[in-house]
């Protein structure tokens, strides 16, 4: 099933998919292009995957982890398809981030790798926007290079497992204005889904809602504004959102 979330007559809707429209409980249809897209779902906590592709370490001049390297993203730079990616006043780096997002769907705590995707309530498109201009070394997490609003586009669907398959077999396409810019695959996480969760479940409880990026692959390149990302995902759909420039000011004094 595909289910998500729209802003129609003034409040949200739940929806579904059906054979590519958008359906609401009471039977109303909608075009996918024709409607405002809310994230499928409100995050309760977001949990990033740094360096979780060895081709995304490698061009970034990194050492693959020994452990999973993570980092929290802030609810409030989450925002649906279609809605604009502000880009930073100042800033002169920011790409996207293409990932395959977990969200969990029942509390979770030390559970085995090979029981952890029992606990999955479906996947949904990520893009882990991210402004290079305030990583100035290898400090982590880089709070705020990913945390500004509008840096965590997802959707438009959250897809149940049975629908996507292996999550660890899903190819990765991320295209700017229409050119391929980012290819990949998830088979080649250095941690797959299932040693994730069981990892995190180690030494924190999983709740519904929770939020899982699991890592990008190699081939991020910047955006400027006035670009549209499309990052897409095997069985999970297409996630496109505008790129604009933000005209709101800040200063190093709010770093």
């Amino acid at each position: 099933m595909r289910s998500g979330r729209i802003w129609v007559d003034g409040r949200i809707e739940w929806v579904n998919d059906d054979h590519g429209q958008v359906v609401s409980a009471d039977g109303r249809r909608w075009d996918p292009n024709q409607v405002a897209w809310m994230s499928p779902i409100d995050p309760r906590n977001i949990i990033g995957l740094a360096l979780n592709y060895g081709g995304h370490a490698a061009e970034l001049g990194l050492e693959q982890p020994s452990e999973p390297a993570l980092f929290f993203k802030p609810t409030s730079a989450v925002i649906g398809a279609g809605h604009p990616v502000r880009y930073p006043v100042g800033a002169t780096h920011c790409h996207y981030e293409t990932e395959v997002a977990v969200v969990i769907g029942r509390p979770c705590r030390g559970v085995a790798p090979e029981h952890a995707l029992e606990y999955v309530l479906g996947y949904t498109i990520a893009n882990d926007f991210t402004c290079r201009d305030f990583i100035r070394n290898t400090f982590r997490p880089p709070v705020r290079a990913k945390g500004f609003d509008t840096f965590l586009p997802l959707g438009p669907w959250l897809v149940s497992p049975d629908e996507v398959g292996d999550p660890d077999q899903l190819t990765i396409i991320t295209r700017v204005n229409g050119e391929v810019r980012q290819t990949g695959n998830t088979r080649h996480l250095i941690y797959a889904i299932p040693e994730i969760i069981a990892h995190l479940s180690s030494f924190m409880t999983l709740a519904p809602g929770d939020v899982i990026l699991t890592g990008t692959p190699d081939g991020i390149s910047p955006v400027v504004p006035g670009d549209v990302m499309a990052c897409e995902i095997e069985n999970l759909g297409v996630l496109m959102n505008p790129v604009v420039a933000d005209h709101a000011t800040f200063g190093e004094e709010q770093a």
